[in-house]
C-alpha cells in the first residue's frame, strides 16, 4: 500500500479497513483504487451533486468516471430524484404486480428499435446472463461467441477453461476462472473485433451449435464499415441470436442507442448503467420471436420488477428524450475533444484526444508500450490532485458544463505541461507519486 497524499489520507484508512472485511475491497473492479493513482485518487465519496462529487476527505471533483457510466443526467437529478421520492410514498415492493412494468415495457419499445418485448433485471452483467439463457433456450443450442466485456457470470468466465488467454482482451489478462464449472469448457468463444473473416471461420468450425453471438457494437470509436453488417449477416446465415450488449453505450449516441446510430438491428439488446441515472435497473429487450421463449423458462426473481428502478428508468428515458441528451453529450465532447487537442499543441505533449464524441479518450502517442501506464497513471494522479477524478477517457453526463470544460482545461494544462517536461527529461519515474495505474480492463472494444 503506498503512502497516501495528504488529501486522500481518510480515504486511504477506509481503504485499508475494507481489505479486511471485504475480499478485494471493493464490489465493483473498476472502484479499485489501483484502477487510478492509488494513494493520491480519492477512494471514498461522501456524497455528489450534479458533475461532481466530494469525498470523505473534504475534497470535490469533477467527476469523469460518471458513476461508472451510469450517471447520464448528472447525479440527484431533480426530476428523476422527486419521481422515486413520489414513488416511495406510495411502496416500493408489492405482493402483485404494479403497472410500471408495462409502462416502462412500451417506453422501451418505443425507444430501441428492435424491442417488441422486454425482461427486466437490475444490472448489466445479470441481464447479460438472462439474455444468453433467452438465446440458448430458444435455438436449442448452447455455443455461444463473444467479444467485449459482458459480466461476472459462469457462462462468461468459461471461456477462460478451455485457454487462460481467452479473456485477455476482452476482460483483462490473468482471470482464473475459480469457481466456474469445468463442465462449461468449449462453450463459449472469443472472437476479434473487425475481423469478419475470423468470424466467419469460427462460424465454420461450430456449424449448427451455435446459440448466439453477444458484443458490444462499440465503444469509443466507430466499427469498420460494413463490420457490423456483416456480424448480422453471418449470425443470421448460421441461425445464432446477435445480442447487442449496450450497457456501456446504451442512450448516450443516440436514444434508441448503438443500433439506432449504425441502422444494424441486433435479434436482442442488454440495456442498464444510463437507463436510470445511478438507480438500480437492467433490462433485455428484443424481437418477439425470440423473446417470447422466455415465458417459458425460468427466469426470475423479487427485486426485478420494484418500483423505484422502474420510476428512475421511465423518469430517466422521458427526460433523456425531452432534453435531447444524445445531442448535448455529441457537442460537449466534441468541445471538450477540440479544448484538449489546443492545449496539447500549446504544450508540446504528444497526446491526442480522439474517439467518439460521446466517449472522448487520450491517446499518448508512443510506440514504448512500458510508456503508457506511466503517462497514464502520471495524468491521472495530477489530474486529481487539480480537483479532476477519472482515467485518460471521459465519460459524459448532462450536468457537465462550462464550469468543468474551464475548470478541466486549466488542469490539463499544467497537467500535460508538468508530464511534457518529465517526458522530455526522462524524470517521470520520480514524478509519479503512486503505483503504476493497473489495466484493469483492457476492452478489445474501444
Amino acid at each position: 500500500m503506498p503512502t497516501p497524499h495528504p488529501r486522500v489520507q481518510r480515504s486511504m484508512q477506509l481503504y485499508q479497513r475494507a481489505l479486511e472485511l471485504i475480499p478485494g475491497g471493493t464490489q465493483l473492479l473498476s472502484r479499485r483504487p489501483t484502477r487510478y493513482a492509488c494513494g493520491v485518487s480519492p477512494v471514498y465519496a461522501e456524497r455528489a451533486k450534479g458533475a461532481r462529487f466530494w469525498d470523505v476527505d473534504g475534497n470535490e471533483y469533477i467527476d469523469w468516471v460518471s458513476g461508472i457510466g451510469a450517471i447520464i443526467l448528472g447525479y440527484c437529478d431533480p426530476v428523476v430524484d422527486e419521481a422515486v421520492r413520489e414513488q416511495l410514498s406510495r411502496g416500493t415492493m408489492y405482493s402483485i404486480n404494479h403497472e410500471l412494468e408495462i409502462e416502462l415495457a412500451e417506453e422501451l419499445c418505443r425507444t430501441i428499435p428492435s424491442a417488441e418485448m422486454v425482461r427486466y433485471a437490475k444490472c448489466g452483467g445479470e441481464a447479460c446472463a438472462i439474455a444468453i439463457r433467452i438465446a440458448r433456450g430458444a435455438t436449442g443450442r448452447d455455443k455461444i461467441f463473444f467479444c467485449g466485456y459482458h459480466g461476472w457470470h459462469d457462462w462468461y468466465l468459461a471461456a477462460n477453461l478451455s485457454a487462460e488467454a481467452n479473456l485477455n482482451s476482452h476482460l483483462f489478462p490473468g482471470i482464473e476462472p475459480i469457481g466456474v464449472p469445468k463442465a462449461l469448457a468449449d462453450t463459449v468463444f472469443p472472437f476479434a473485433y473487425g475481423d469478419l473473416a475470423a468470424l466467419g471461420e469460427l462460424f465454420d468450425r461450430h456449424r449448427g451449435e451455435v446459440a448466439a453471438v453477444i458484443m458490444e457494437p462499440l465503444r469509443s470509436e466507430l466499427p469498420p464499415p460494413g463490420y457490423l453488417e456483416g456480424v448480422q449477416r453471418l449470425a443470421r446465415e448460421h441461425g445464432a441470436v446477435l445480442i447487442f450488449d449496450e450497457v456501456s453505450s446504451g442512450f448516450r449516441i443516440r436514444l434508441g442507442g448503438v443500433q439506432e446510430f449504425v441502422g444494424v438491428m441486433p435479434d436482442m439488446t442488454v440495456l442498464a448503467k444510463a437507463i436510470s441515472n445511478g438507480y438500480p435497473m437492467a433490462a433485455v429487450v428484443g424481437k418477439r420471436d425470440v423473446m417470447e421463449h422466455a415465458a417459458r423458462m425460468f427466469i426470475s426473481s423479487t427485486y426485478w420488477s420494484d418500483t423505484i428502478g422502474l420510476r428512475a428508468a421511465l423518469t430517466t428515458i422521458r427526460e433523456l428524450r425531452a432534453r435531447d441528451v444524445p445531442g448535448e453529450l455529441e457537442w460537449f465532447g466534441t468541445e471538450l475533444q477540440r479544448r484538449l487537442n489546443a492545449v496539447a499543441a500549446e504544450t508540446g505533449l504528444a497526446v491526442r484526444c480522439g474517439g467518439l464524441s460521446v466517449h472522448p479518450h487520450l491517446h499518448f502517442v508512443t510506440d514504448d508500450a512500458a510508456l503508457k501506464p506511466k503517462l497514464a497513471t502520471l495524468y491521472v494522479q495530477e489530474m486529481a490532485k487539480r480537483g479532476c477524478h477519472g482515467y485518460p477517457a471521459f465519460y459524459l453526463n448532462a450536468a457537465q458544463g462550462e464550469a468543468e470544460l474551464d475548470q478541466t482545461v486549466a488542469a490539463a494544462r499544467e497537467t500535460f505541461l508538468l508530464i511534457a517536461e518529465g517526458w522530455s527529461a526522462g524524470k517521470l519515474d520520480q514524478l509519479l507519486e503512486c503505483d503504476v495505474q493497473q489495466d484493469v480492463f483492457r476492452r478489445l472494444v474501444r
